[in-house]
């Protein structure tokens, strides 16, 4: 498997659309994926819309449950790298990254000074 680092500022806006899940590694028992230091590994929906109407949805694994992440917010994405992958006649791109986190809220613009001019 070859890793992609990428350069998660050039992407655009991203905002969460499938809250944080556990990820199963067997479907059968149940059993969710763990990484190397024992930590539950999360998948999250992200769309990722650059200038214009250019929108792609991508699903981002990362350690521990991010917290604050829900549908609908806009998310920062720390440390994310694509991995190539094939499967017999299957192949595809996978993305993890090292956090994601609530993006900080734009801020209010100022409000505008009200008074009488007359």
């Amino acid at each position: 498997m070859q890793s992609i680092p990428v350069d998660g500022t050039r992407l655009g806006t991203m905002t969460c659309i499938v809250a944080p899940e556990a990820r199963v590694a067997n479907r059968e028992t149940g059993e969710v994926r763990k990484d190397r230091d024992g930590q539950t590994v999360y998948t999250v929906g992200v769309a990722v819309r650059q200038d214009g109407r250019r929108a792609s949805i991508i699903e981002i694994s990362v350690s521990g449950e991010p917290a604050g992440v829900v549908e609908g917010v806009q998310v920062h994405v720390t440390g994310l790298t694509a991995f190539s992958w094939a499967m017999g006649d299957r192949h595809g791109l996978s993305f993890r990254a090292d956090s994601i986190t609530p993006a900080p809220a734009p801020a209010a613009p100022a409000a505008s000074r009200k008074g009488s001019d007359s």
